[in-house]
């Protein structure tokens, strides 16, 4: 079993300008050998696309082509000179920093371009890897570590020896298990200091398999995902949990900095001070996103459910630019997207994709599961009646005046998404330009769903014109 820890160390002022050297090194590694990967694949590019095959029927083309194994081979004559960076002409002495970053760094090329021409496990390709810069490269790795490079540990203090860097203290704030050995080490540069990834492993704790989990009514429950005044999910169960809203609540005081810094003169130090506390105002509101989210999947797993089905929601496209409108004359024309980049702000902000990964995590280890439903017509058709109700999204309730019941819209998606995931939901076509229900349900279902409904807090709610 391998777990991980980040904890957060102190190195001194040598360890410190050491590192930021080792990073300014590493980040020029990644770009070039980025850069000669595309030069390879720009300058064939037109054998590529003629001849599918081009393997077989160039075979010297592709012995040429740079991979892990041939960039790797170049770091013993590379370490054999300081090397001149072409744009800014200063020089970089690869011998200083550690062989087992710069060989992690040759698999991290390796690894970004294969998910760009091949795909994952899952065969989905990721976009065209982008060159490094000097926010994007923080991290480096020790892919071999030991045990030995513990040194010392007390009560909250650990010191650990980093190859060509010395000891360095990490502050403990959770003791290292007993019986796990020390395999990786991470170094990440952040705002606020530097931290480490402890990577730790025993081979005598089995991995955890769940079982597959089949599901049922009772072990199962739906998520409809709301971004609707201060709700953040609808759950099938009635409930409704409110929303953080992290970067609204921060907007004015990240504005406010934001202002002041462009003001300022480029390449100030008065700029540089503000571009600082304006990420170290973003890294606040990034984590306490996050540790909402957290809260949030902890309080559904804890439910007791052992199955979440959840929106595939098409989160790119959800928070795209609308598509310019022009006129006759080829001028511009109100596309709405005044209003839309409000919108967007938001679901950036709710991040339900972020939410939905660390939902699925945490439910991996209370042996649950996630499963993604296409939302389609969930929020639109009656769950107790298979009745089409709410076709405008201003819509947000529904008096059903045959049960004396209000039916929240986003209940009654999460409840749709539920159905969707048991297999009793009925299928939705659209004929002529109307939409069609077509399928029954069972009436202990019916009541089920009723139930559930009149234990919400608006179950009871009388319209005023009904009174």
């Amino acid at each position: 079993m391998k777990i991980t820890y980040q904890y957060r160390f102190y190195p001194d002022s040598t360890q410190k300008i050491e590192l930021n050297e080792w990073l300014r090194i590493s980040r020029y590694w990644y770009n070039r050998q980025l850069g000669e990967r595309f030069d390879w694949w720009q300058n064939n590019q037109l054998q590529l696309q003629a001849f599918p095959h081009w393997k077989e029927i160039f075979p010297t083309l592709f012995a040429q082509r740079p991979n892990y194994y041939s960039q790797k081979l170049q770091l013993p004559a590379i370490k054999q000179d300081l090397v001149r960076v072409m744009h800014s002409g200063e020089l970089l002495d690869f011998s200083r920093v550690d062989s087992t970053i710069l060989q992690e760094i040759c698999k991290r090329v390796d690894q970004a371009f294969k998910r760009f021409i091949i795909g994952d496990f899952n065969g989905k390709r990721s976009g065209k890897p982008r060159l490094k810069t000097a926010a994007s490269f923080r991290t480096m790795t020790w892919a071999a570590a030991k045990d030995d490079w513990i040194k010392l540990v007390r009560k909250n203090w650990l010191y650990l020896r980093l190859p060509k860097i010395g000891v360095v203290k990490v502050r403990m704030h959770r003791p290292l298990p007993n019986g796990f050995t020390l395999k990786q080490v991470s170094v990440t540069k952040k705002l606020d200091g530097w931290f480490m990834q402890i990577c730790l492993e025993d081979t005598a704790v089995p991995e955890f398999n769940p079982d597959r989990v089949i599901p049922t009514w009772e072990n199962s429950m739906g998520l409809d995902a709301v971004l609707h005044g201060d709700d953040y999910l609808a759950t099938s169960e009635g409930d409704k949990l409110p929303s953080h809203k992290a970067l609204r609540r921060n907007q004015q005081k990240l504005s406010k900095i934001s202002r002041k810094k462009h003001q300022k003169k480029r390449s100030s130090r008065a700029r540089r001070k503000l571009a600082k506390q304006e990420g170290k105002q973003h890294q606040k509101i990034a984590r306490s996103r996050k540790d909402f989210q957290y809260k949030t999947a902890h309080k559904l797993v804890r439910t007791g459910k052992k199955v979440f089905l959840i929106e595939q929601l098409n989160l790119p496209g959800l928070s795209r630019r609308n598509a310019p409108k022009h006129d006759e004359s080829g001028k511009f024309l109100p596309n709405g997207q005044s209003a839309k980049s409000g919108l967007n702000k938001s679901w950036m902000d709710a991040a339900f994709g972020q939410f939905f990964e660390i939902l699925g995590y945490i439910a991996s280890k209370a042996g649950a599961t996630v499963i993604p439903q296409n939302p389609a017509y969930t929020s639109q058709l009656l769950c107790y009646r298979n009745e089409i109700v709410f076709t405008n999204l201003e819509v947000r309730d529904y008096w059903d005046e045959i049960e004396s019941l209000m039916v929240d819209r986003d209940v009654n998606a999460a409840i749709n998404l539920k159905r969707l995931g048991l297999g009793i939901m009925p299928s939705i076509k659209r004929r002529g330009g109307k939409i069609v229900v077509v399928g029954t349900m069972a009436e202990s279902t019916a009541k089920e769903i009723l139930n559930i409904l009149n234990r919400t807090s608006e179950a009871y709610t009388i319209p005023l014109g009904l009174v």
